[in-house]
């Protein structure tokens, strides 16, 4: 069976040369592959190696041994059904920058404190429903404006518009899926371009956040249920489905779709994860998918 080695160079930092590339492929036939000529993508930015005779795993790291500790990415993947017909995404940390309600809470003067148990649920150090509640609770009393504040400092990271953009353009789905609120996804998503989002729901009475979060809590396990079910009701095989997040609570819908990335994850994330781009932006989705530059969108 045909596999692939994708290399990717981030935008700012050291580009992909073609000694590089060569390196990579005397370390992929010194395992005993047989790798065919590079096909570039991006000239100085992604390359994929097309090989075979050789598993995914140890084809990973021959890669590994061949970058040492450049600031690349790869990943070896299967040649046949690379481009995906359905996405799920997480929003914080991967289609937007920074953790939402640690913003909010700002706001509120309390941005280190809530943080710091954001870091820990992402980390999976605690459950997520229990940090989430913990968080809210925090904001009771905050003047529900302080959600358009924080929503006006929201920036996409790069990269996002075009990786919805350039799938949409060939066919797939796309859906932003949050455990953070309901009133950024759905701002974050029109920004984005998602043909559809789900987030949780923040209670609001008086014109205030009662500290309260709308059960039932969407968590690790409804974002895993909520890829089964856009690609049930879609009619889209798993191997078709592409899932990204970087934290904890994404590693269950990162495992159960076809291609699951981890994007800048947490380190017990990084680890976990079927492929991790740690130094590239979102468009090393697309060259995942074996998109070239020209085919971008947006």
């Amino acid at each position: 069976m045909k596999s692939v080695l994708v290399l990717i160079a981030p935008s700012a930092g050291e580009p992909l040369e073609d000694a590089i590339v060569a390196a990579v492929r005397d370390s992929l036939n010194g395992q005993g592959a047989a790798p065919e000529a590079p096909r570039w993508l991006s000239r100085r930015h992604a390359c994929e190696i097309p090989f075979s005779g050789l598993a995914l795993p140890h084809a990973a790291t021959a890669a590994k041994a061949a970058l040492g500790a450049r600031r690349l990415d790869f990943a070896a993947l299967p040649a046949e059904g690379r481009r995906k017909k359905l996405l799920v995404a997480d929003m914080d940390s991967t289609i937007v920058a920074g953790e939402m309600l640690d913003e909010l809470a700002d706001f509120a003067g309390l941005k280190e404190r809530v943080a710091a148990i954001t870091a820990r649920a992402m980390n999976g150090e605690i459950e997520y429903r229990e940090s989430l509640r913990a968080r809210v609770a925090l904001l009771k009393g905050l003047g529900a404006d302080a959600l358009d504040k924080t929503f006006a400092r929201a920036r996409l990271n790069p990269g996002a518009a075009t990786l919805v953009a350039t799938m949409r353009a060939h066919g797939a789905y796309t859906f932003l899926v949050s455990s953070g609120f309901r009133f950024f996804t759905g701002r974050v998503a029109r920004l984005a371009g998602f043909d559809a989002d789900i987030g949780n729901e923040v209670e609001i009475a008086d014109a205030k956040l009662t500290g309260r979060v709308v059960e039932p809590i969407l968590d690790k396990e409804a974002k895993r249920q909520t890829l089964l079910d856009a690609a049930g009701r879609l009619g889209i095989a798993l191997e078709a489905t592409l899932a990204v997040g970087d934290g904890a609570n994404d590693l269950p819908m990162i495992r159960e779709a076809g291609l699951g990335v981890a994007f800048h994850p947490k380190p017990a994330v990084a680890t976990a994860a079927p492929v991790a781009i740690r130094h590239a932006d979102l468009t090393a989705l697309l060259y995942l998918q074996g998109y070239a530059d020209d085919e971008f969108v947006g």
